[in-house]
Order: C-alpha cells, then sequence, then structure tokens
C-alpha cells in the first residue's frame, strides 16, 4: 500500500502537469456503474456514478496537495470551491497521457475506472487494478470526518509532541509500538514499510507496548521516521507489488530498505522473525530488537 513518501512523490508528479487545468468531462468504469447498481461502492464513495460524472465537468483544478497518504484536488466551478480526494489504496495509480493507449502497462490499462477528459486535450486517467482505492467528491474537507482526525503531518514542528501525548493516553499506551506509529490519529502516514524501518533503526521489538518506551527513546524513534519519510521521498518511494508514480514511474526506495522483506539481519546476519500486528506483517530481527 503506498505511503506518505510515494503518495508525496504522485502530488509532485501531478500538480506541473495537471494545476490550473480544467475539466471537460469525467467518465467511470462499467465496474463502478454495475458496483454502484449493486448496492456497493466501487471506488467512487457516497456519490451517484452519474451525478459524480456530471459535476465534476467544467471543473477546474487549482491545486493539488498531499496530507497524510490521501490526495486533494482542490476544484473550482463558478466561483465555488469543492475537493476531490483521492486514496490509492492498494494498487492505485494516476496517469496524464494524450490517450488511454498510452499506458504501457497492460494490468493499469485494463482496470481503468475513472477517465477525466481535460478541457485542454488530454486526459488525467485513474487506475486501480485491485480496486481498494478512493474517489470522494465533497464541498468541504469537514464532510468526511476522518480527514479531520488525522495527526499533523509529520514534518510539522508539533508532530513529535503530538505524538508523545497521544502515546501516553490509555487507548494507546497499552498496544504495541508498531501498531501505534502506524495510526494515522497518531502520526501521520506512517504505514508498515518505514514504520518496520524505524524501529529496526532504533533496535525496538515492533511489539514492545507503549508504556515500556521512554519518552526520550520514542522521541528518538519518531525522528527516525521523519527521516526514513524524507529519504524515501527522495528515491521517489518504494516501488513494490504495483505501485507506481504518475505514468507508471518507478521509485528506488526498495534499494535501501534494510529490513522489511527481509530474510537475513543486514547487521547481524540473524534469520529475521515474523508476527501479525495490527493486522499487518511485521519483519524484524530478535536478535537486534528487543
Amino acid at each position: 500500500m503506498p505511503e506518505l513518501p510515494e503518495v508525496e512523490g504522485v502530488v509532485q508528479a501531478l500538480k506541473p502537469k495537471v494545476e490550473g487545468r480544467t475539466i471537460h468531462q469525467v467518465q467511470l468504469s462499467e465496474r463502478v456503474h454495475f458496483s454502484f447498481s449493486e448496492g456497493k461502492q466501487c471506488i467512487v464513495k457516497q456519490a451517484e456514478p452519474d451525478t459524480f460524472e456530471s459535476t465534476l465537468s467544467q471543473m477546474t483544478i487549482t491545486k493539488i496537495e498531499r496530507r497524510a497518504k490521501y490526495i486533494f484536488f482542490h476544484l473550482l466551478k463558478d466561483d465555488a470551491p469543492y475537493v476531490l480526494v483521492s486514496h490509492l489504496g492498494m494498487t492505485g495509480a494516476w496517469f496524464v497521457v494524450n490517450s488511454p493507449e498510452e499506458i504501457n502497462e497492460a494490468k493499469f490499462q485494463k482496470h481503468i475506472h475513472a477517465t477525466f477528459e481535460m478541457a485542454d486535450g488530454g486526459y488525467l486517467i485513474y487506475s486501480d487494478i485491485r480496486r481498494f482505492g478512493e474517489l470522494r467528491f465533497l464541498t468541504k474537507i469537514e464532510d468526511h470526518a476522518p480527514l479531520t482526525k488525522m495527526a499533523p503531518e509529520p514534518f510539522d514542528e508539533r508532530a513529535c509532541d503530538f505524538f508523545i501525548t497521544k502515546s501516553k493516553l490509555p487507548k494507546y499506551e497499552n498496544k504495541a509500538v508498531k501498531e501505534v506509529i502506524m495510526d494515522g490519529q497518531v502520526i501521520s502516514g506512517c504505514g508498515n514499510i518505514y514504520a518496520t524501518e524505524a524501529l529496526f533503526a532504533q533496535k525496538i521489538h515492533p511489539a514492545r507496548k507503549m508504556n515500556r518506551i521512554s519518552e526520550k527513546r520514542k522521541r528518538a524513534l519518531f525522528e527516525e521516521i521523519v527521516a526514513v519519510l524524507r529519504q524515501s521521498i527522495e528515491a521517489g518511494g518504494s516501488t513494490i507489488s504495483d505501485y507506481r508514480n504518475i505514468n507508471g514511474e518507478a521509485g528506488s526506495m526498495q534499494n535501501r530498505l534494510k529490513m522489511y522483506g527481509k530474510k537475513v539481519c543486514p547487521a547481524c546476519e540473524t534469520a529475521t522473525s515474523q508476527m501479525t500486528i495490527g493486522g499487518r506483517t511485521s519483519v524484524f530481527c530478535p536478535n537486534c530488537q528487543h
């Protein structure tokens, strides 16, 4: 699943290609329409597909920004502001092309679910192989409550103290540190890959309870999370499984990972161990991490 660095890469690639352009019309896939007719919501959330298509036509994309693992497309129509919120799920990808046929990888071309034809020519396309991503059209961010509960951006000067305070609450103090730092209401944008890397760097066992970690060590862990997130942003994110930047571009952070997905610890050459924490597989070194 794309995490903060991967989403940041998508946003930075989209901005110069899409900001300031107007959507002529939108076409959703037959799968999206059929899902709605069956009482389900495939990709497009809280909106009837025909209404989604007609509403977004003639809207201008004024700004694109990232918040945690979400992409916000700020829109304007008849001087009224709106926002289209995109979450990539596990396999979501955006493409800016002159025609859909320009999408090189067959698996992404096969699973196009939202095609935005631009008024000045070309297309903004959302493809999602496993269809766990989301497109949510809102009048304002506050209309979707989970977006208002996200922790500050990890690069915000308030974020570390926010994390320390949250970690001491009854809700979190008896939970495993790995589960807590992947909670978007505690630290924004840190998922399985970078939580694994930060815990290994600080030699902290992923199942250690928050109340058994000193404040000094928590601060060091938070700084490590920020450092690995910055490093990954610079590397274009980690291309693992089906993640792509726009137009199929891959990142290179996966080549720098030290613990995620590893069979042997690079520090002591001990075989790594695995356990499930917070519903996610956690890889760690039983010798180095305590």
